[in-house]
This record gives C-alpha cells, sequence and structure tokens, in this order.
C-alpha cells in the first residue's frame, strides 16, 4: 500500500499527466487479482494426476496451428505473455502477435517479456541495490514497512568486474590481487553484504567465485522454475553481452553490453 502511496506521490509532484495516474492507480486493484483474471486460465493443468497442486500452462491446450511453427524461443516468449496476461501491462493482442510470429517478425511490433529472473555483475548491480536502499529510505519516511521493498524479479548479482591484476607470473599472485580486491572495495563490499541480507529475491554471489557467465552456466541456470506450484522455463535478461552464453543450455537469455564514451578536452 505504501510503494503505491510513493509512486502516486511522485508522479504528482513530477506534474505528471492525471490520466496517468488514474491508470496505476485503478492498476493496482487488477494486478492483485491478476491471475485470477488471466483469460487463460482453461489451459491450466497439473503435472501429473497424483499432484493437482503442481501446475503448468500447457501451450498445446491452445490447439492454434500457428503454435506449432514457433521456434522454441519465440514458444519461451509466448508462454511468459499466456502467464502473465493480465489484459493491463499484457494483453490477448500481445499473445496473438506473438502467435502471429510468422507474420510480425519483419514488422516492428512490441511484445510484453517478464523474464524469469535477471543477472547483473557488479558494475551495473551495485547502482541498482543503492536504487532499492534509496526506496526502502523513502518508504520508511512515510512510515511504511521498508521490508516490503524488494525485486519484483528474481535477481542474481555476481561480483566479479572489481578485480585488477597487479601481480603475475606467481604461484601467489591470484591470492595477492584477491586480497587487493577486498581492500580497494571494502565499502562497496559491505554495502552488498548488507543488500545480501536484507533484500528478498536478490542473491550475490561473492568475489572470488569465478566470472558471471561461467557461474551463471554451471550455478544459476534452473532451466526450469517452479514459483508457488506453478512451473515455466527459466528465461533472464542481464547486463552483458555475453548473457546469450546461457542459450547453449536451451535456457532464453538476453544481454546488453554498457558503453559509456569519454570526452576529453584539451
Amino acid at each position: 500500500e505504501v510503494c503505491w502511496k510513493l509512486l502516486l506521490s511522485l508522479l504528482w509532484c513530477l506534474n505528471a499527466p492525471v490520466n496517468l495516474i488514474h491508470k496505476i492507480s485503478t492498476h493496482r486493484c487488477k494486478r492483485m487479482s491478476a491471475t485470477l483474471n488471466n483469460p487463460f486460465q482453461n489451459i491450466v493443468e497439473p503435472l501429473s494426476p497424483e499432484v493437482p497442486s503442481l501446475k503448468f500452462f500447457n501451450l498445446l491446450k491452445l490447439r492454434d496451428p500457428r503454435y506449432e511453427r514457433l521456434p522454441f524461443s519465440i514458444r519461451v516468449l509466448l508462454e511468459s505473455a499466456i502467464r502473465n496476461c493480465d489484459e493491463f501491462l499484457v494483453k490477448s493482442s500481445d499473445v496473438e502477435n506473438i502467435l502471429n510470429w510468422q507474420q510480425t517478425q519483419t514488422q516492428s511490433v512490441e511484445v510484453p517479456f517478464r523474464p524469469a529472473r535477471v543477472i547483473l555483475q557488479d558494475f551495473t548491480g551495485v547502482p541498482a541495490v543503492v536504487d532499492f536502499a534509496a526506496m526502502r529510505d523513502a518508504v520508511m519516511k512515510l512510515g511504511g514497512d521498508p521490508e516490503k521493498i524488494n525485486p519484483v524479479c528474481p535477481a542474481d548479482l555476481v561480483i566479479d568486474h572489481s578485480i585488477q591484476v597487479d601481480f603475475n607470473r606467481k604461484s601467489d599472485s591470484l591470492q595477492k590481487n584477491q586480497d587487493l580486491e577486498f581492500d580497494r572495495n571494502k565499502e562497496r563490499f559491505q554495502f552488498l553484504k548488507w543488500g545480501s541480507k536484507a533484500f528478498k529475491n536478490m542473491r550475490i554471489i561473492p568475489p572470488g567465485s569465478g566470472i558471471v557467465h561461467q557461474v551463471n552456466l554451471e550455478y544459476l541456470a534452473r532451466v526450469v522454475f517452479n514459483h508457488h506450484g506453478f512451473f515455466y522455463p527459466d528465461s533472464l535478461v542481464g547486463t552483458d553481452s555475453h548473457t546469450t552464453m546461457i542459450d547453449g543450455l536451451g535456457v532464453l537469455g538476453w544481454g546488453k553490453t554498457v558503453t559509456f564514451t569519454v570526452h576529453a578536452s584539451s
């Protein structure tokens, strides 16, 4: 409740259009019962008759010939859209656009996608944790419960962009470099250590565990998610162009390289 009030208060202070504020406030009520209002509830079925509490959205029940012609990656997009369809953020028309992939793939058509998880490295992940901490501080000042501020989408933050090579060609080079890494980044690591305990839905992998993509492939990938008894494919977005290495496990992943332009003056 306080989070919604905070959002609406910020929009009001920023002189946002009244119709936008009204749309967001009415969306709050819609999202609370999104699962019950999902128009595709009829294709939900149990994984096994013996365990009816474990369910999934069976896309074959769509009985749509277009589904059979979709590539695997587009089927993952389709499942996500169907599972999260609430006729507000994700609409039935979005599902139709994905089913019509044979035609829409060459058109400028946007489709919503809520990945199963997000992967970050400390270069871009630290600012995200700072933002969450700032939001908790704002909610506490409004008299709310700051512990309600957590990532909606599960997030994994791998600390691997802090190490530098000061020592090399010696048997103890790795240990010396890691010791310097901890010394240089003590304040950042203490903050991330707090974040790993304070936030739900966020896991922080400590330094020295390996590079983010190796850890993602060997440890973080779920392949299949189980959330409150619903099973669905693993998928993710990341802040690095190499995130797509996870595709080798059959996990749909997108990544983006963060680029900085430095302007020097003479």
